[in-house]
């Protein structure tokens, strides 16, 4: 009575058959389609329910793809999709379902729906009836129960967290366990009981405390051929070990996860919706929280291979080792002994290293530009790395002298320590494969010799075991006589004779930068530098390791003798001296007698310097340069290059600078002293005091104009331009 009732309400007309019906078959889990096959048996059984309606068996659509889909969005629902193109297309008449929450569980999806049918006049059924959109009643109805479709999904999702939350704040939700552990059928979490397996772990653990970075563990496992071992989750082999290469994430994972210290730990990441891809199940996901942001931490809930002291130290070593501003970074293959130990003595900012090249190869520099950077403010200061570094090198090696005898010991007791465990790992991989080779024998002895068809492929895999048993014997013993496991005595030796002498241990080519950086950073936590304004001096202080702190007064290098803070004592002394009627050369010695030394830390400084010095100090009478025309060298508005610079109040080298450049016209005095000579009259000496007072780099920086046909200015004589 009810098919026809519905006919007699006129809702299912001929242009509606004209077209197909579509029966759509959704559920949530491929869990639920195993055990719940009457829900998928009444779905399909909707296409007699649209033969009922008036619809051909040809004419009735299945759409199945959605089958272990949620209905929480559209995005992963191929099916959906294809319902609603089909549906854009005109093609349906009738859309059929078990009920309205198989369609959508979303306000948005299912609103859309409802909108889409409406404009292309298709109906809705469910086992209640049968809905048109374009009805204000049905469209109601739709409308109430699409809303609660929504509620009841939220519903779900809410009582299914509750009930996970409060399951695992009693450490008794299962979480995904790392290499290292199984998890037994009780569903308690174990240690590996393959001993190999948790010898590898062990290692791990012991080479991040030894070495201090990833990458340095990395080498040591691929150097010496150790892999991890892991349990297969999935697929036919499922709980057995398989050895995989260790690779950086991996290492990381493994500091980074909480188990290994006994820590039960859920709610380490979040998702955030904004983040998701479509057809990726897994992205959005926000990782790296805090402890304090976990929603559950129960410690010693599980058993642990390291302490939960060791696994913080661990985290907080892995996020010093990153190249951030508030971190000092890993050590790297630089000559700066010190980067990211030296700290602003003005700001407490931490300085930043910059190279250059120099005579003498690769020279560094510590510079405090943080706020320069971030706020556009003026650097705070910079100086010549090896000063501080020459400083503290050789306070670290005063303070490590004394335990000379203590580091050789220490130093072959961990050499042979590690030696032995990766001894142990390869008697492992041995005992491994001698299982393997035994176990492949009996498999052939057992089985039946008249069935060669197993026969012949059980011999094939005990001589591919014998193969293997034979391989790694060669490459242990090739690795053996490599890297003995015990260190011979002329190794031994030649530790205590290093250990003995701290300075040429330090000095041995053997050692490497990230070598002599990582013992600076077992001793000393901090160096803080502070320059006096923009003199030479520099009070540094070293801040060791245990909080206690030494100062010490330094001298850097500077550009100019004005810097000097002594510059008022040897303009005095240098007075003195050329009244007494020492020559140039004299001068120089005495000055390097009485400690005066070069704003380059020079110990003296050389015959051109004090003449300069002298000229510029107008202690020794001379002639006017602009007035000596006895040799008629000088014409009308034609300088010397010195007095011209004077003149302008810019250094003569600069101006020299500009002659070769152009910006000058000059020539060279073809009579000795081969002085050059530049035109200028007072129009081009205002152009070039001008062009003097131009910010620092103005002369070489490109500059855009709005009018892309104005050409970049010239400073060529006669063609500078505002």
């Amino acid at each position: 009575m009810l098919l026809l009732g519905e006919r007699e309400t006129g809702k299912v007309q001929g242009r509606h058959r004209d077209r197909l019906a579509v029966v759509y078959v959704r559920q949530s889990s491929r869990q639920q389609v195993v055990d719940h096959g009457e829900s998928t048996r009444l779905q399909y059984g909707l296409r007699e329910r649209a033969v009922a309606l008036g619809w051909p068996s040809s004419r009735v659509l299945l759409i199945d793809e959605d089958l272990g889909r949620s209905a929480g969005g559209a995005a992963e629902r191929p099916g959906f999709a294809r319902l609603v193109t089909e549906i854009s297309l005109g093609h349906v008449g009738l859309v059929l379902g078990l009920e309205m929450s198989r369609l959508a569980r979303v306000g948005r999806d299912w609103y859309q729906l409802v909108e889409l049918c409406s404009l292309a006049g298709v109906l809705l059924a469910d086992t209640d009836g049968v809905y048109d959109p374009n009805e204000y009643n049905d469209r109601l109805l739709l409308g109430l129960k699409g809303t609660m479709s929504e509620v009841e999904l939220h519903l779900l999702k809410q009582r299914m967290t509750a009930g996970r939350w409060v399951k695992a704040g009693r450490g008794e939700l299962a979480v995904p366990l790392p290499a290292g552990y199984v998890r037994r059928s009780s569903g308690e979490a174990a240690l590996d009981p393959d001993e190999q397996v948790q010898a590898v772990v062990r290692l791990v653990f012991e080479m991040f405390d030894r070495l201090g970075t990833v990458h340095a563990v990395l080498r040591f496992l691929v150097e010496n051929r150790v892999q991890i071992g892991m349990r297969e989750r999935s697929g036919p082999g499922k709980g057995e070990v398989v050895w995989r290469p260790p690779h950086q994430q991996g290492l990381v994972n493994m500091l980074r996860n909480p188990v290994y210290a006994g820590i039960y730990a859920y709610g380490r990441s979040r998702t955030d919706p904004s983040r998701r891809r479509p057809g990726c199940e897994h992205s959005g996901r926000v990782r790296g929280l805090g402890a304090e942001q976990w929603r559950v931490r129960i410690d010693g809930a599980l058993p642990a291979y390291i302490s939960v002291e060791q696994y913080e130290r661990h985290l907080a070593r892995m996020a010093a080792n990153r190249a951030r501003a508030d971190s000092p970074g890993a050590p790297r293959d630089g000559p700066a002994l010190l980067a990211g130990l030296v700290v602003c003595g003005r700001c407490a900012h931490r300085m930043q290293v910059s190279y250059e090249s120099g005579a003498g190869g690769l020279l560094h520099r510590y510079c405090c530009q943080r706020r320069h950077h971030t706020y556009g403010e003026p650097r705070c200061q910079q100086l010549a790395g090896a000063v501080v570094d020459d400083h503290v090198v050789s306070r670290v090696l005063v303070a490590l002298a004394p335990s000379g005898l203590e580091v050789s010991l220490r130093a072959a007791e961990q050499i042979e320590a590690h030696r032995a465990q990766v001894e142990r790992i390869w008697g492992q991989r041995r005992e491994r494969a001698e299982y393997a080779c035994e176990r492949a024998r009996r498999q052939y002895q057992l089985a039946e010799p008249e069935n060669r068809l197993v026969t012949r492929q059980l011999e094939r895999e005990w001589e591919q075991a014998l193969a293997a048993r034979a391989q790694l014997a060669e490459d242990h013993t090739r690795f053996t006589r490599q890297r003995p496991a015990r260190l011979s005595a002329a190794d031994q030796a030649a530790i205590r004779a290093l250990a003995a002498d701290i300075p040429a241990l330090w000095s041995a080519p053997t050692t490497t930068v990230a070598d002599r950086k990582r013992l600076i950073r077992a001793v000393v936590d901090q160096v803080t530098v502070t320059v006096a304004g923009a003199s030479e001096r520099v009070h540094a202080v070293i801040t060791w390791a245990g909080g206690y702190q030494t100062h010490a007064d330094l001298v850097r290098p500077v550009a100019r003798i004005d810097q000097l803070s002594y510059r008022p004592a040897l303009a005095r002394r240098l007075e003195q001296l050329v009244a007494a009627g020492l020559g140039n050369s004299a001068i120089a010695d005495q000055l390097a007698a009485d400690g005066f030394h070069t704003p380059h830390l020079h110990e003296r400084f050389n015959v051109g310097e004090i003449q300069h010095l002298v000229r510029r100090l107008g202690l020794r009478p001379g002639l006017d340069d602009n007035r000596r025309t006895d040799q008629g060298s000088l014409g009308p508005d034609q300088w010397w290059l010195t007095a011209l610079a004077r003149q302008i109040g810019m250094p003569a080298a600069t101006l020299y600078t500009w002659i070769r450049r152009g910006w000058a016209t000059g020539r060279q005095d073809s009579r000795p002293p081969y002085r050059w000579i530049i035109t200028a009259d007072q129009a081009e000496i205002e152009r070039l005091r001008a062009l003097h007072q131009l910010p620092a780099g103005y002369h070489n920086r490109r500059r855009w104009t709005d009018d892309p046909a104005e050409e970049q200015p010239s400073y060529r004589q006669g063609e500078r331009t505002s």
